[in-house]
């Protein structure tokens, strides 16, 4: 028996025609064909005439569409195969033929094309019709020639339909088989293609991007405005809140100070101070006159406080060096009152480093220590305070009084 079909000993396809065979030799390079008993399959969708050459296309073909109804006209086209080159046959008697056979079969089908570049155009996303029909009018040659005819084509009103051509008749032009060179020049202008699509591709996006990140960057440069502004509101109203507390604080300060004087004044026996009255801006000139009453000595807690005022206002811009030295005087002091009876606690070297930087280099830091009963001795060597002289009261007043300057950050400020 004759074949029916040649199988590609290369790959296992079957193939109907030498043509089919010779097209297949051209896309994969197989040149190991035989004759085949076996006949490929015509199997012809009922719902939408897709042809199909084996089982395993229509399965395929079902799951994609659902269409489960084929007819098989196996039979119709399985022919053996001729392997002789066709005798020639005068121009007009074929023309008479074709004429002939096509006055008989009037019959249309979908034309045959090529499964595998049909499946792969499938999955690219063309519907099957569009797919048919450009890899039939494309010659089945390829994937970019299919494409291309679809882009060439794609306003045309009938490319989503299914081409259809007359059963039994195949006319087609001659065309010139190409040389190797010029497969290879058709080759390289398919990828220049490609790639110059590619790379537009590349440049449309990468313009996307960047108008994306010109976005992104204005909508984080507000963003950071906003904020700083907040950030800006919120310190100056911080700020307000810091000086109506400090003017509070003065206030109270000035009130204390208020309290105090006419506690001093009512001490001295003098009439309270009419609040009313104004202080003059300039003094007026006050005739001397002797008072009656005799005159209170200021304590030693008044002149402790006035010592360090005036520290603190001779050293004002060195608010750091004052309240070392304050701390200083009070450790000084503290110790003498914890231990009464230790000399090396009650001595204290004048040109010492340690005390000439934190106290002795301080104006009115040695005059607060002699408030306190220390003496200078040994050409005033040293600051030196007596045993029978310490007086507790004394020490206590002097540490109640530093612990003020350290714990009041407005005192020495009016």
């Amino acid at each position: 028996m004759s074949g029916l079909s040649l199988k590609c000993g290369d790959c296992g396809a079957h193939l109907r025609t030498v043509e089919e065979a010779q097209e297949h030799a051209e896309l994969t390079n197989h040149s190991n064909f035989v004759e085949s008993t076996e006949a490929v399959l015509n199997l012809i969708c009922a719902s939408c005439a897709k042809p199909c050459r084996s089982k395993t296309e229509s399965e395929l073909h079902t799951k994609r569409t659902g269409h489960a109804e084929f007819v098989d006209r196996t039979a119709e086209s399985s022919k053996p195969i001729d392997l002789e080159a066709p005798k020639a046959v005068p121009a007009e008697s074929t023309k008479e033929g074709a004429l002939g056979e096509t006055s008989q079969s009037g019959e249309m089908a979908v034309p045959e094309v090529n499964k595998s570049l049909l499946e792969e155009l499938e999955s690219m996303g063309f519907p099957l019709p569009r797919a048919t029909r450009a890899l039939h009018y494309s010659g089945n040659s390829s994937i970019e020639a299919a494409i291309n005819w679809v882009i060439e084509h794609e306003n045309d009103p009938d490319i989503d339909e299914m081409p259809m051509v007359p059963i039994n008749v195949k006319i087609e032009d001659a065309k010139p088989a190409l040389t190797p060179e010029e497969i290879k020049i058709k080759a390289h202008e398919l990828r220049e293609r490609a790639r110059k699509k590619k790379e537009e591709e590349e440049k449309k996006t990468e313009r996307e991007r960047e108008k994306e990140r010109i976005r992104i960057g204005k909508e984080l440069l507000e963003a950071k405005r906003i904020e700083e502004d907040n950030e800006r509101k919120r310190i100056i109203a911080l700020r307000k809140a810091e000086k109506e507390e400090e003017k509070r604080a003065r206030e109270k300060i000035r009130q204390r100070l208020e309290e105090d004087k006419a506690e001093r004044r009512r001490r001295l026996g003098l009439p309270p101070q009419d609040p009313v009255v104004s202080k003059p801006a300039v003094a007026p000139v006050v005739q001397e006159k002797k008072s009656m009453l005799p005159t209170k000595p200021a304590t030693k807690a008044e002149r402790m406080r006035d010592c360090l005022r005036a520290l603190k206002h001779n050293h004002k811009e060195e608010d750091a060096k004052v309240k070392r030295a304050f701390q200083t005087l009070l450790t000084y002091v503290g110790n003498v009152a914890r231990n009464p009876d230790e000399e090396k606690f009650r001595k204290v070297r004048l040109n010492n480093a340690s005390f000439q930087e934190r106290v002795g280099s301080m104006k009115g830091g040695i005059e607060f220590l002699e408030i306190c009963g220390f003496e200078k001795i040994e050409g005033d060597a040293f600051l030196f305070l007596p045993r029978d002289k310490v007086d507790m009261a004394v020490l206590n007043t002097a540490g109640s009084e530093l612990n003020s300057a350290i714990a009041n950050p407005f005192f020495g400020v009016l």
